[in-house]
């Protein structure tokens, strides 16, 4: 399987232990694409900062080429978080810097490369929104992470996106599992192929409007050494997409019940792992001196 990480990168620095990781969604699922045996690249554009050198560098020790990646003059991303027994909180970021001013597009022979995957994953954080039409007309699977804010699920938001999507996660964290459906429906209907969603620790679900599926996420005991959340919705989409393309998933190959219950547990699978790693995909060095909880 080839899968392209398109869209966004950032820096997530971790102000309780000084320390900043590379990340974003669109690498990082292509990061953990890679680590499930995937061939995988990333296409975004980068900071001409030195952040900017620090994210290139570190996506490609990961072992995820960046080829055809586009640098800009400006500053990178950088999230500010902090860690909470075990769960990664986000403090604010700085508005994603010109990786989400200037996006990047599909120009320059980038659509011929990008129609060259098995499969193309981009997020509601990397301002791909017009470039999805173009990845349509390709052979070539488009998965997107619409995340959890609001405006990702007003109708006209849906309707741009849901059309050229084969796959859509929307994280239903809090909703029971008839609302989580709902919603799921919802992005069905307006014309994605198939929705998932995921809710912490109270597992999984997906759904073509046909089939539907759940999986309970794999619990971590008490004392088990996790180290942060950081990524684990990414490592599920990832374990999810590997597993499912594996089963013979593809535009004009609907998949199995079967295929889409296996796939929520190698997602659990993925996303249980990705809490013994430090950051997104570790790679952390020093940002400063630690910030103190009473100064939060």
């Amino acid at each position: 399987m080839r899968v392209l990480g398109f869209g966004d990168n950032i820096v997530d620095r971790f102000l309780d232990r000084a320390v900043e990781y590379p990340g974003g969604n669109a690498v990082n699922v292509a990061v953990y694409a890679h680590r499930l045996g995937a061939e995988a690249e990333y296409l975004g554009v980068f900071g001409d900062d030195e952040r900017g050198r620090f994210l290139r560098s570190s996506i490609e020790d990961a072992g995820v080429p960046t080829p055809r990646s586009v640098v800009r003059r400006g500053e990178s991303g950088v999230s500010s978080l902090r860690v909470v027994d075990g769960e990664r909180v986000f403090l604010g970021w700085n508005g994603g810097g010109v990786t989400v001013r200037q996006p990047i597009d599909l120009d320059d022979g980038r659509e011929e490369y990008a129609a060259g995957f098995d499969l193309v994953h981009s997020s509601v954080y990397s301002r791909t929104e017009t470039q999805l039409p173009r990845l349509r007309r390709h052979d070539v699977l488009v998965s997107y992470d619409l995340s959890s804010e609001a405006e990702f699920r007003e109708p006209a938001y849906l309707d741009r996106i849901a059309p050229h999507a084969d796959l859509v996660l929307l994280s239903c964290a809090g909703m029971d599992e008839d609302a989580a459906f709902a919603l799921l429906d919802e992005a069905i209907a307006r014309g994605a192929g198939l929705a998932l969603g995921t809710r912490g620790t109270d597992g999984a679900l997906v759904t073509d409007g046909r089939i539907r599926r759940t999986a309970p996420a794999r619990l971590i005991p008490d004392g088990a050494g996790i180290v942060d959340t950081m990524g684990c919705g990414d490592a599920f989409l990832a374990g999810f997409l590997v597993s499912l393309h594996g089963a013979g998933w593809r535009r004009d190959r609907i998949p199995s019940g079967e295929a889409l219950q296996a796939a929520l547990h190698a997602g659990a699978d993925a996303a249980h792992d990705q809490c013994f790693v430090e950051g997104a995909f570790e790679r952390g060095r020093p940002s400063g001196e630690p910030v103190t909880a009473n100064m939060w």
